[in-house]
């Protein structure tokens, strides 16, 4: 009886390969999760810093019958809010929108040991003042 000596250790070679992947897939779903949890925060935060920064009223256009909004105020106002909330960030205005962009991160536990050690994540939301009635009860 003989036996055929090339075939020996490619099992292993095959559970090695295959423990790899598993691997990376439970790291996919682990830190993946962790970031799409991390994402929504910096969504959550970029809203309410731009709707501090759509509350910056220009006064001098109000007396004049128009409501727009003061940029230079409005981007203070969201930065200070940003500053305010430890969030990493920057923020855009026009005379009629405050746009705000947060940079945020989430440190790996599984991916890492694949060498991916941080997932950056990164979300934008704007706002507007709104005034008057805009629709019908």
């Amino acid at each position: 009886m003989t036996r055929d000596r090339g075939s020996e250790g490619s099992l292993t070679v095959f559970v090695a390969v295959l423990a790899v992947a598993l691997f990376a897939i439970a790291g996919l779903a682990v830190d993946g999760g962790r970031a799409l949890a991390a994402r929504e925060q910096a969504s959550a935060e970029a809203e309410q810093a731009a709707r501090a920064g759509a509350q910056a009223v220009s006064v001098s256009a109000l007396r004049q019958g128009r409501v727009v909004l003061d940029p230079a105020v409005a981007v203070a106002d969201a930065d200070a809010y940003l500053h305010q909330i430890g969030a990493h960030g920057s923020a855009t205005a026009t005379a009629t929108t405050v746009t705000v962009t947060v940079d945020a991160g989430v440190q790996t536990t599984i991916l890492g040991v694949i060498g991916i050690r941080r997932l950056a994540v990164r979300a934008t939301a704007s706002a507007s003042d709104q005034h008057g009635v805009s629709e019908e009860d």
